[in-house]
């Protein structure tokens, strides 16, 4: 017999969530596929270290129930999540305040009666009589408003001081506004005027307190970006997924999501320890296996290992991510956050985010052990470990001496940055045979990772048609032997 004018259909290099979650749509549909990766690991900056029966997140992204890809992904019909406790909170002035979106269900008819108050108190009588007796009515309904959806809870009495997100008012507006965006489509999003996200915010005659005290270390654990630099769009979408869903992580690490879809390929469809150094239409070339041949490659690599490959395409900048996990012998029910995910509102010390991870995710801690996971944003300090400690010892109220340093995990290039204008829906199919998929062609989140990788599948089945090739390579590639 002849032998085959190519060895599989579809190349794809990279073995992360995109490469992955693409690989499960082409092989469904009868496209044979091999997936090439350089580490001896899938996942990429999806990884969990494994220290002493603790499981450690390097980056720690958070998911969000919301998300739509996460159900659309073949592969992923297993994939368990821990919901950390509804909304968040916020550390200001030695007070803890829940704060959150409306929860999922009866979210509408709150953000509506939340609106409705608004809507009344611009309308009262001028008399200062009147106007008391609507704010205080409006006020009761927030108050109301927030017992059932856990927005504004003071959760930790401490001394006196202004609630992160304002008053009743300004709580009942936040929250008809992120029920509105909850409801909103996403192509009426991204059809909004776009500017970094802090000027659209002030624009929009948010408060100044609101954003400081809520919206900015809100979008700064979903985005990454303190400085709220990024996309005012793209800042939309992180918040309408946090107003439709509740914050998540994979059970067990987030190695998880990436393990899970590895596993469900057709065996020897991934290949670890495969560095590419050169790719074409029909082929990729391989330090350890020479050439491949194949109709089509996608490269589902970073954008900075992309452009090395396929020079000339775009390299964002990236936002810095630094983790860091502790442990204490100290029983977490001492702790006061509970499952809640705890972001500093103040912005006193490195640490944006951080919760009792082992409380949300016990399989993340051995029995008996409790788990501290935090992020710090941009360049770490020096001394993070020490700044860290300092800075956790006012967030949890509690002394941080004893606790030991599992892990800190700085990752340089961990967030593609989305500064305007962004494009999240950049193209996939850069000409016929050669595709490239990622966070950073769609949103730099998880969920932007699997949707580009749905988009680029598509443009790969449209092109090569669903059927796969009409003289069959092997359904599980073998690779070519070492020279």
């Amino acid at each position: 017999m002849l032998e085959p004018a190519y060895q599989v259909d579809v190349v794809i290099v990279g073995a992360g969530i995109a490469g992955l979650s693409a690989a499960h749509r082409l092989t469904s549909a009868g496209i044979t596929t091999a997936v090439l990766e350089a580490a001896p690991y899938v996942g990429g900056r999806m990884s969990t270290e494994k220290v002493d029966g603790f499981r450690l997140d390097r980056v720690g992204q958070l998911l969000s129930t919301s998300y739509p890809e996460l159900r659309l992904t073949p592969g992923l019909a297993e994939l368990a999540v821990r919901r950390f406790a509804p909304g968040v909170l916020l550390h200001r002035d030695g007070r803890l305040q829940r704060a959150g979106a409306p929860a999922p269900g009866g979210s509408a008819r709150g953000a509506r009666g939340a609106l409705h108050a608004v809507r009344a108190l611009a309308g009262t009588p001028r008399s200062t009589a009147a106007r008391s007796t609507a704010l205080r009515g409006t006020a009761a309904r927030a108050t109301a408003a927030r017992a059932t959806t856990g927005r504004g809870t003071t959760v930790t009495p401490g001394r006196t001081g202004a609630a992160p997100v304002g008053g009743a008012v300004d709580q009942a507006r936040l929250g008809a506004a992120l029920g509105r965006l909850a409801a909103t489509p996403v192509e009426r999003v991204l059809a909004r005027p776009e500017l970094p996200a802090g000027q659209a915010l002030a624009r929009r005659g948010v408060p100044a307190r609101t954003i400081d005290g809520f919206l900015r270390p809100l979008l700064a654990a979903l985005l990454c970006d303190p400085e709220l630099t990024t996309s005012s769009r793209c800042a939309d979408l992180a918040l309408r997924a946090f107003a439709s869903g509740r914050l998540c992580v994979p059970e067990g690490g987030a190695e998880a999501l990436p393990e899970l879809l590895a596993r469900a390929l057709p065996p020897g469809t991934v290949h670890t320890g495969v560095r590419v150094t050169s790719v074409s239409t029909t082929s990729v070339a391989t330090a350890e296996h020479g050439e491949i041949r194949c109709r089509a490659v996608l490269l589902a690599t970073d954008a900075r290992a992309a452009a090395e490959l396929l020079p000339g395409l775009r390299v964002p900048d990236f936002h810095p991510v630094t983790v860091l996990h502790h442990t204490t012998d100290e029983p977490a029910e001492a702790l006061p956050t509970g499952a809640s995910l705890l972001l500093d509102a103040d912005r006193g010390g490195p640490v944006a985010h951080t919760a009792v991870l082992s409380t949300v995710d016990p399989s993340r801690a051995p029995a008996g052990r409790v788990l501290i996971s935090s992020t710090v944003l941009g360049p770490p300090p020096e001394g993070v470990d020490t700044a860290v400690r300092i800075h956790l010892a006012r967030l949890y109220g509690t002394s941080t001496r004893r606790w030991e340093t599992l892990a800190v995990h700085h990752t340089p290039e961990a967030v593609p940055a989305m500064r305007p204008p962004h494009d999240p829906r950049r193209p996939v199919r850069l000409l016929a045979g050669l595709y490239v998929c990622g966070d950073h062609r769609d949103t730099s989140t998880v969920q932007g990772a699997l949707h580009s990788a749905r988009r680029a599948a598509s443009a790969i089945l449209a092109d090569l048609g669903a059927t796969g090739s009409m003289h069959r390579a092997d359904p599980t590639p073998v690779l070519p032997r070492a020279a």
